[in-house]
């Protein structure tokens, strides 16, 4: 399990954004150097956790919770096959590129250490926005790509030091719990009976997952 490519992005104008300076942090392009990663603060003021990172729409993006996002090789060479088009690394916004590591089936609150020193925590599934479907340019992207249900992962900061590609991934942690990052994703888009399974995985899950979890379980009971 290693690191592909570490990606970060600076803001560029895009009429599809929801940031009101009509620019997007999305085009995520890979970096040679080693990278710092640091907890960024809490949602709606922290940006991204990589140094060099720009995060413009703080509403819906960054913060603690939020602070890298990952997705599969793997994944993305599936898509290039479904869609007939190249999509490198960065393609879906990703800041971590990986290869051999499961990142849609992770567990919330699973534990990765990337390279010598950095240790991140799985946190949620991204959403797509009208942002990542202007990025793709594909119609129908947000249906399509939730109706695959492969979202990657958001993961926060535990412990920070500098990643770079090559870098290896190692995991530390595992809950015994079932809750995937695939299983909140369908809990969150199209499955909503799921949201009471998300409160399994305890301290770990995304407050605001948390919040849609207790608020399904009162309307509609255990």
């Amino acid at each position: 399990m290693k690191l592909l490519t570490v990606n970060v992005g600076r803001a560029t104008p895009s009429e599809h954004t929801r940031a009101k300076s009509g620019e997007t942090g999305i085009d995520k392009r890979p970096v040679a150097g080693p990278v710092t990663v640091t907890a960024p603060g809490p949602g709606g003021t922290g940006g991204s956790g990589l140094a060099g990172d720009t995060v413009v729409d703080l509403r819906h993006h960054g913060g603690d919770e939020q602070a890298v996002y990952a997705y599969a090789r793997e994944d993305l060479d599936e898509w290039e096959r479904q869609l007939d088009r190249e999509l490198p690394n960065g393609s879906f916004g990703e800041n971590l590129t990986t290869l051999g590591v499961e990142v849609t089936g992770a567990r919330i609150g699973e534990r990765w250490r990337v390279g010598p020193r950095v240790l991140l925590e799985v946190t949620s599934p991204r959403v797509p926005c009208r942002t990542f479907q202007g990025r793709i340019g594909e119609r129908g992207w947000i249906k399509r790509f939730t109706e695959t249900a492969v979202p990657g992962a958001y993961l926060r900061v535990v412990e920070p030091g500098e990643i770079r590609a090559g870098d290896r991934v190692e995991l530390l942690h595992r809950p015994d719990h079932e809750v995937t990052v695939a299983l909140m994703f369908r809990a969150l888009t199209r499955e909503r009976a799921l949201l009471r399974r998300l409160l399994e995985a305890g301290d770990a899950l995304h407050p605001l997952a948390r919040d849609k979890a207790l608020a399904y379980v009162e309307r509609h009971g255990h």
